[in-house]
This record gives structure tokens, C-alpha cells and sequence, in this order.
């Protein structure tokens, strides 16, 4: 029990481990005074205290060049990987990139080239910061934010909340493959998002007030492959204008114009870097997505 007890209370002292490491690299106490501008005086009174804390001879004196014990070869692999942590954990911590998260939410139609950018130079200016940038539906996001899971989120939804930081206007329309001229008759194929996308739900609630018949051709997890399904002509589908300029598609007039929805942008913080943030997200919204670019901002 005393052996236990001896060793679980032994804590090495790193400037003890440095000295011992050095003199082993350089070959004697002299050369490794030398490297740490140090005496060889001190070298031996170090080693001495590190001796008497382990308790066992860690280098053989009468060999030239000094030797190690064998304790002392048992040590020598430990001390340098004590050191190399020690190194480090103090680069880390002296480092401070990445020493703050902020978690980004938004839907998969929104990363655009521009929101891309505005993410690239934010990591640029901000490299204390770390990025953590996910997509997903709308609905899901907007409840993580209100989880606390994410630091800001931007939200396709009926109508902006409360505390929205901004609110634009999101023009939407059916949409069908580019040169289409025949109506699409009963059963309508449609071309959606996975359940709880809120296109899908407005698509199947507005031809079922105009009591069609209706069934899902196609269910894709993102914009391209949604947009890729309409323009081979597998069936209509609604989204947003902004998303449909470069593609083969042409909006459909044979069924009711789809109200708009809001594009909202939430944050929990108001620190200069999420402000700043914010700012470089809305700027490509405003510019590039929305019909309508003179609307409300919230503060």
C-alpha cells in the first residue's frame, strides 16, 4: 500500500523533465547546460530532485558520455510525451482560433454562392470563431433555434415572428418543365420535399381545395434534385422564384397562384460578431432571393 501511495501522489515538474530530456539528447550535463543557457551546477541539482522524487538513479555518471539506468530508460519515453503535451495544450490555449462556436441554420435553397462567400469571409475576419453551418427543413430548424441549438437561424415560414431580426418576402410559384404546354391532368404528379417541407404541405392543401386527384412522382432532399425532377418534366412542383432563373423549368399557370411566405432571419445574441453576421447573411438575401428588397428589418 506505502508503493501505491508513493506513486499516486508523484506529480512531475516539467522544467525537471526538460532537463532531464536535454541531457540525454545532448549526451552530458555540459552540453545540455549549453542548450538551456543554463550551469551545470543547476543541471545536477535539477536531476537530483527529480531523482529523489522517483526515487530511483536515472543516469549511470561514471560512463562517458552519461548513460541511463535502467529507470531512467523507462522514464525518458514518458517525459517527452509529458513535455509534448504540455507544449500542446499550451499552444491550444494560447491559440484563439476556434475558441467560440456559432451554430448557422438554414435551408438547403439558401446556400447560395453569395451566402457562401459571406460565410468564407466571416471565418476570414473572425478566426476566434468556428463556424458550425447545417441545412434542413425549414420547421426543423426553427425548432432547433427555439431549442437553443442554434445560434441563428433563417426560416422559410407563414408569417415572421416577433423577434425576428428581419423579414423579407418570398415570392413562390408552380412550377413545370420548360416548354410545357399541355394541363396536367388528374392524378397531378407532384414533385416535393420530404414530409414536413412547407412547400409540400401548401401543394397538397391548394389541389385539394380545387378537389384533384394528386400523387407524389418524385421526393427530393434537396433544391438541385427537386429542381432536376421538374425540368425532366416528372411532375409540378412549388418553390421559391428566386431558385428557378438558371433552371429549365417555366411556371405553371394552370392552378392557383401559391401565396408568398416570409424569409426570416433569427439570432439569440447581439454581440458585435453575430451582429455582424447577421448583417453579411441578409445582404445576399436582400440582393439576390427576394422579389421585393425594400422590406421591414427588425433591429
Amino acid at each position: 500500500m506505502k508503493y501505491i501511495h508513493v506513486y499516486d501522489s508523484l506529480m512531475f515538474d516539467p522544467r525537471l523533465l526538460q532537463a532531464f530530456v536535454e541531457i540525454v539528447d545532448a549526451g552530458s550535463f555540459t552540453a545540455a547546460a549549453h542548450r538551456l543557457n543554463s550551469t551545470q551546477s543547476t543541471l545536477s541539482q535539477q536531476i537530483s530532485r527529480l531523482e529523489n522524487a522517483v526515487r530511483f538513479s536515472l543516469f549511470d555518471r561514471s560512463a562517458r558520455p552519461v548513460t541511463l539506468t535502467p529507470a531512467g530508460e523507462r522514464l525518458i519515453g514518458y517525459a517527452r510525451r509529458i513535455l509534448a503535451l504540455q507544449n500542446e495544450a499550451a499552444a491550444l490555449l494560447t491559440d484563439p482560433s476556434g475558441s467560440r462556436s456559432l451554430r448557422v441554420g438554414l435551408p438547403d435553397d439558401l446556400m447560395t454562392s453569395a451566402i457562401c462567400h459571406a460565410f468564407a469571409q466571416f471565418t476570414t475576419s473572425h478566426p476566434e470563431i468556428r463556424l458550425d453551418v447545417t441545412t434542413g427543413l425549414s420547421r426543423d430548424l426553427a425548432h432547433r433555434f427555439r431549442e437553443g441549438e442554434l445560434d441563428i437561424a433563417l426560416v422559410k415560414e407563414p408569417q415572421a415572428q416577433s423577434d425576428a431580426r428581419a423579414s423579407f418576402r418570398e415570392p413562390l410559384a408552380w412550377v413545370e418543365a420548360a416548354g410545357r404546354t399541355q394541363p396536367w391532368t388528374d392524378p397531378i404528379p407532384m414533385v416535393t420535399f420530404p414530409p414536413g417541407g412547407l412547400y409540400r404541405d401548401q401543394m397538397i392543401e391548394m389541389i385539394e381545395v380545387a378537389k384533384s386527384r394528386w400523387y407524389l412522382a418524385f421526393t427530393g432532399n434537396s433544391l438541385m434534385s427537386v429542381l432536376r425532377a421538374v425540368e425532366a418534366g416528372l411532375g409540378v412542383s412549388v418553390l421559391p422564384l428566386a431558385t428557378i432563373d438558371a433552371a429549365k423549368v417555366q411556371i405553371c399557370r394552370q392552378f392557383e397562384p401559391i401565396p408568398p411566405m416570409a424569409l426570416s432571419v433569427y439570432a439569440w445574441d447581439q454581440d458585435t460578431a453575430t451582429n455582424e453576421l447577421v448583417s453579411a447573411l441578409i445582404k445576399p438575401i436582400s440582393v439576390d432571393r427576394v422579389e421585393n428588397r425594400n422590406l421591414q428589418a427588425k433591429a
